[in-house]
């Protein structure tokens, strides 16, 4: 059963909910048509008791995600859900479902892409896969969870590493520090992300479902523990959005040089 909107595929295999970011021209960059298309799917994807699990994947074989959609952004495109902003980016950051998320990684995933996978339950990746938060490079900071669930799912020192350079990791250093569950040759990512899936699906949905919610500390939906990180992440984020060198990241990544930072 597949079911076509503009930013995202969803189809339905058994027990398992695949949601493919369908941007693969804009290497499937986030814009509102991505945020809207997924934020939804998964939400139905939640409120569907044959669904157990749910697996996020890019379309084509370039990328998983390259992150937000600067040109979307350049033009004054609003990013998120327009009805659920509270979703976060992609729909899916701050989105809390209790049904296991596995992100099958395709491609690179750097910025919001490797944000994603880290709002992901379980990730599997392909061999040529990259993680990383390059947004310091850009005058911004990894606003949609990257900051503060990189230095919780890595070793402190690693991931602060990770976070002040924006350099990039291979999908083999991401495995060998637990970043990700499992790398696959390229090419078969979402059959092994199904494999695991089907895994998770013959247990019990509910105790399963049960299981996730007091692993995060999540009632209602919401899990406690991040709220005041995403509070600070949007302060932080705002402030830096109105200085000179978050003009000059993006001016010097579209001219093709190196930028020259001012601190203000």
């Amino acid at each position: 059963m597949s079911d076509e909107q503009a930013g995202a595929l969803t189809e339905k295999r058994g027990n398992v909910l695949i949601i493919t970011i369908n941007r693969p021209d804009a290497r499937n960059a986030v814009n509102a048509a991505v945020s809207t298309a997924v934020g939804d799917a998964l939400q139905a994807a939640q409120d569907d008791p044959d669904v157990r699990v749910i697996v996020l994947t890019g379309s084509g074989d370039k990328s998983f995600c390259a992150g937000a959609d600067l040109k979307a952004i350049s033009r004054g495109e609003n990013l998120f859900h327009p009805e659920h902003p509270e979703w976060g980016f992609a729909g899916y950051v701050r989105h809390f479902v209790d049904k296991p998320t596995i992100a099958a990684v395709n491609g690179t995933a750097l910025g919001g892409g490797t944000e994603l996978a880290l709002a992901s339950d379980l990730v599997v990746a392909e061999e040529r896969a990259k993680f990383g938060l390059p947004e310091v490079k850009r005058g911004l900071i990894a606003g949609a969870g990257g900051v503060f669930r990189i230095v919780a799912q890595l070793p402190q020192k690693l991931a602060l590493e990770l976070v002040f350079t924006g350099e990039p990791l291979s999908s083999a250093d991401a495995l060998k520090w637990g970043l990700i569950n499992k790398v696959v040759p390229d090419g078969t990512v979402v059959d092994a992300a199904l494999e695991l899936a089907e895994r998770i699906a013959v247990n019990a949905p509910l105790a399963v479902r049960a299981s996730k919610r007091v692993s995060y500390g999540a009632v209602d939906g919401v899990v406690a523990a991040d709220e005041p990180f995403w509070k600070q992440t949007f302060g932080e984020f705002a402030t830096l959005l109105k200085t000179e060198d978050a003009m000059e990241g993006p001016l010097a990544f579209a001219q093709k040089r190196e930028p020259v930072w001012k601190a203000k």
